[in-house]
């Protein structure tokens, strides 16, 4: 999206949520994202602006699928939009490929917009548990947005200790995935880790575990060292929020493969 916390998310195409970034890929993979807040009146202005700015791309065989979440909770007249992880070079080209679409963002969006937050997420594929290969038609997502306390310390207290949950949930072989993200240049405000859950379902989105998380950690680790890790979390911990995304098909752009 132009001109214009996520969270999320990392990660998804096209109602599906990427598993793994591949080996030989180039590093850093990222996920832009756009999430934008409308005022209740001007929703439906909004979504059809949005639809007229995805036909231009199409138009103008824009390459790069932007996938579109509707907030279910939260702020519910809020939308993020979402990139495909892909390395930095791919921010140039969808910069210029885009430009000749900007005029009707400019007109057909904008005013509808009461703000506009955008940021790029890290694909942490080391701190995520999504078994390698595999791939989650995900109509939902739960977006848990972690804001860490300042310094070094707090930041390299968080990584080891979801170094560690992610290492014994594989093994145990944890059925339950997650994807994790790590933001940069997204404000003051915006988290600093967002955890991605997939979910087929409402119902699916509402099931405990189980196997809970910190009784798994505590299977692999023993219960003491899981509860020094729990507590090393929250130590490292500001803030804590979630809120559900739904996919929208209707706004998203999806790149022609051809």
């Amino acid at each position: 999206m132009k001109s214009s916390t996520l969270w999320l998310a990392c990660v998804a195409a096209c109602c599906c949520i990427s598993a793994v970034v591949a080996a030989d890929a180039p590093k850093p993979m990222l996920i832009r994202d756009y999430t934008d807040y409308v005022a209740p009146a001007d929703q439906q202005a909004y979504e059809t602006g949005i639809k007229s700015y995805n036909q231009c791309l199409s138009e103008h065989g824009f390459k790069y699928t932007w996938t579109a979440w509707s907030h279910e909770t939260g702020d519910t007249y809020a939308y993020s939009y979402t990139t495909d992880a892909v390395p930095w070079s791919a921010f140039d080209a969808m910069h210029e490929t885009s430009k000749a679409c900007d005029q009707i963002y400019r007109t057909s969006v904008n005013p509808h917009l009461k703000s506009e937050v955008s940021g790029f997420v890290v694909a942490r594929v080391d701190l995520s548990h999504m078994p390698k290969g595999m791939q989650l038609s995900s109509p939902f997502i739960q977006v848990v947005d972690f804001k860490l306390k300042n310094g070094h310390e707090p930041h390299e207290a968080f990584v080891d200790v979801i170094k560690k949950i992610a290492a014994a949930a594989d093994k145990a072989k944890w059925p339950n995935n997650y994807m994790i993200g790590e933001m940069q240049h997204a404000g003051a405000d915006s988290p600093d880790f967002v955890v991605i859950i997939p979910a087929k379902s409402w119902e699916d989105l509402g099931k405990d575990p189980e196997t809970p998380l910190w009784t798994m950690v505590a299977n692999v680790y023993g219960q003491q060292d899981a509860q020094a890790m729990r507590k090393s979390l929250n130590d490292a911990t500001e803030s804590s929020s979630s809120h559900v995304d739904s996919y929208s098909s209707d706004l998203t752009y999806k790149a022609s493969s051809k």
